[in-house]
């Protein structure tokens, strides 16, 4: 498949778009979850989306950051959204990250 850098990067950028609307809507899904299957969760996104900002000396702060990918301040998000973590959850990911 043939695809110039600039429509490469425009496909990049609307597949990131869906992945961060996909995961606002998915409010039921925790990041210790996320974390646990896959990973990574929206923090690391918000985190990821900073050190690219960083890497193109654009301002970008770790609340705008957050911002950008929550659709609202963080800790908005979390009082709204985020439950405590179960023992299972902090068990599973205690195990998932022994590895790294």
């Amino acid at each position: 498949m043939a695809i110039d850098d600039t429509t490469k990067t425009e496909l990049e950028a609307a597949v990131f778009r869906r992945l961060v609307e996909h995961l606002r809507e998915r409010t039921d899904v925790q990041n210790i979850d996320l974390m646990n299957l896959a990973g990574f969760c929206r923090n690391c996104l918000s985190n990821w989306l900073k050190d690219a900002a960083d890497a193109k000396d654009v301002s970008l702060s770790k609340n705008e950051s957050r911002e950008a990918i929550y659709g609202m301040p963080y800790e908005t998000w979390k009082a709204a959204h985020q439950g405590t973590a179960s023992v299972e959850q902090l068990a599973a990911m205690k195990k998932a990250q022994s590895g790294h």
